[in-house]
């Protein structure tokens, strides 16, 4: 079953997306902590670079390899509370100095996994840049790799 993503704005300075998954809490949680998961679905499906030190204080860094170039992106684990929550900063390094910070928060219910991600900006402008982006397009072709990876996990 195909679930859409929700977005939405809920203040001046965040950007909101809600999906439910077809797995559980665990396994979701698991394919946004290790780079043998996160390579399969975080790059909207294109072949992924992925450093990962998946723990607070930790980084990461992706390098998507897209049909129209490479696109790499990193942050820094501020928290991680196995199996409901992480959260970190974002940078898009074509764009540096631009740092976000996502929380993202996972439940479960009846074997399906909901998550909730905000992103915080620093300004409006910022967060309607990003919102401009197409970000919700990617993050939409993302999370429908993700579902397809989590269906062959099961």
């Amino acid at each position: 079953m195909s679930e859409n993503l929700t977005v939405t704005l809920p203040s001046d300075l965040e950007i909101k997306m809600v999906r439910v998954f077809e797995a559980p809490r665990a396994l979701v949680f698991e394919a946004h902590a290790k780079c043998e998961h996160v390579k399969h679905w975080w790059g909207r499906g294109n072949p992924l670079d992925c450093e990962m030190d998946f723990r607070p204080g930790g980084s990461y860094r992706f390098v998507e390899h897209a049909p129209d170039g490479q696109y790499a992106f990193r942050g820094e684990y501020r928290e991680i509370q196995a199996p409901e929550r992480i959260v970190q900063t974002f940078e898009f390094e074509g764009m540096p100095g631009k740092v976000c910070v996502e929380t993202l928060e996972l439940t479960e219910q009846d074997g399906r996994t909901t998550v909730t991600s905000v992103t915080r900006f620093d300004t409006k402008e910022e967060r309607d840049g990003m919102a401009a982006s197409g970000m919700a397009d990617g993050a939409r072709e993302s999370y429908d790799a993700l579902a397809a990876y989590l269906a062959k996990l099961s």
